[in-house]
């Protein structure tokens, strides 16, 4: 779970703003993350190209059901989208990640996302507990690139998305993750500086 469920996000406010128009909403409400991505592993134009990725799954999801942008968190880097959360029935997940491929740009969709009734406010609370924990890690360790890391954790899952610079860097954050109380599990999405499937995928 996360705090995306009861709040909305810049993003979408602006995809609302532009009439649902997921290139308008981009320039409304993407200036953020563009100024972000500059600063970041993947540039400024890499941010940008994910941000209009982001535009348009969100515009295809809200048009479809709503219920799967309050649902399902998105995470998009260098196209490579990957979709978490928690819903309740198998066929909404396969939809999700059945429009997440029809936006153009996307070059892998990684479908992280949980079938299940069984969450509360408890998990949500403690999930988003961990996820502050382990942010909060990253930025204070020096040895760590922290803006080029993705952070989200649903039932005390955590999931990292992102470029590591080296494997040590990497083996850092996952060392931290593991060992926050309440983390069941951690699933790596991570792609390191160097690696070829950067270009290729």
């Amino acid at each position: 779970m996360t705090c995306k469920r009861f709040a909305v996000p810049a993003l979408l406010l602006a995809v609302f703003l532009a009439g649902c128009d997921p290139i308008t909403a981009t320039v409304v409400g993407g200036g953020a993350a563009a100024g972000m991505g500059a600063a970041e592993e993947r540039g400024l134009e890499g941010a940008i190209d994910d941000t209009k990725i982001r535009a348009e799954i969100n515009d295809l999801w809200v048009r479809e059901d709503i219920s799967l942008f309050t649902d399902i968190t998105l995470t998009v880097n260098e196209g490579r989208v990957m979709l978490t959360g928690t819903v309740k029935k198998p066929e909404t997940r396969v939809e999700a990640v059945r429009l997440a491929w029809q936006a153009a740009g996307v070059r892998q969709v990684i479908d992280e996302v949980q079938v299940t009734d069984q969450s509360g406010f408890l998990d949500y609370s403690r999930d988003v507990w961990i996820a502050n924990d382990l942010r909060t890690r990253l930025m204070l360790d020096s040895q760590i690139k922290n803006i080029n890391y993705t952070v989200d954790v649903v039932n005390g899952v955590v999931y990292l998305m992102g470029i590591a610079q080296n494997q040590e860097e990497l083996d850092r954050v996952i060392a931290y993750a593991r060992n926050i109380d309440n983390v069941k599990k951690v699933v790596n999405h991570v792609m390191l500086k160097n690696d070829p499937r950067r270009q290729s995928l």
